[in-house]
């Protein structure tokens, strides 16, 4: 019962006025979620509660799996993100994909999002400010999926989650428990780009975080 009360709030949170299934149906199956994420996605390509907006090409939803049990969750769009609108497809994706790969899944088997729908300019980090405008979209697709999981990479998204500041390299391979989900932090794979002695750490992490998803 709670589930359903849950689930019947999220549509009403969406616009939704009148909520019918059928005699023993789930009431948030997997057309319900499609169609919650088309209307934020709708949402996020008209929104204007930041100065993003000015800049981007387009708003990245995110993509994936809506019945993951893990969440993996940037800070926000690159430049080929912004162009391509997804997410996590430049260098630091194709890494990201490399891992998860690595660790016997593949990408189609998890979400991945971001914390900021629109790109900042010249790809800097985003403000507090920009992080807090823009979560609740993100705070919805959450509860649309309902993980069990959520893998946040790097200290902006550890920021965003834990309204502090986050020392990723002393921080990463944290767990901690955010609304009664398991939050696991490790580095961005921006950082090991950077920093390739890091990508075994990495990807120790990402096999970790797939753990605690997948136990039971």
């Amino acid at each position: 019962m709670d589930e359903i009360k849950k689930h019947i709030k999220i549509l009403m949170d969406l616009g939704f006025e009148s909520i019918f299934t059928e005699e023993g149906s789930a009431v948030m199956d997997i057309k319900d979620k499609e169609k919650l994420m088309s209307q934020i996605n709708d949402q996020i390509q008209k929104c204007r509660n930041c100065d993003l907006y000015k800049s981007r090409t387009q708003a990245v939803l995110g993509e994936g799996n809506l019945n993951a049990k893990l969440m993996f969750i940037g800070e926000a769009p690159g430049g080929e993100e912004d162009k391509q609108g997804k997410p996590f497809v430049g260098r630091a994706g194709k890494l990201l994909t490399k891992l998860i790969e690595a660790a016997g899944y593949r990408r189609e088997d998890f979400y991945i999002a971001n914390i900021c729908k629109c790109r900042p300019p010249g790809n800097r980090t985003p403000t507090p400010w920009e992080m807090e405008k823009c979560f609740p979209y993100l705070k919805k697709q959450i509860e649309i999926i309902d993980p069990k999981v959520l893998c946040l990479l790097g200290a902006t998204a550890g920021r965003a989650f834990l309204n502090r500041n986050v020392a990723i390299t002393k921080e990463r391979g944290s767990i901690i428990n955010w609304e009664g989900r398991t939050v696991y932090l490790t580095f961005h794979p921006a950082y090991v780009l950077r920093n390739p002695d890091a990508e075994i750490i990495l990807f120790e992490d990402i096999r970790k975080a797939i753990q605690l998803a997948f136990q039971e």
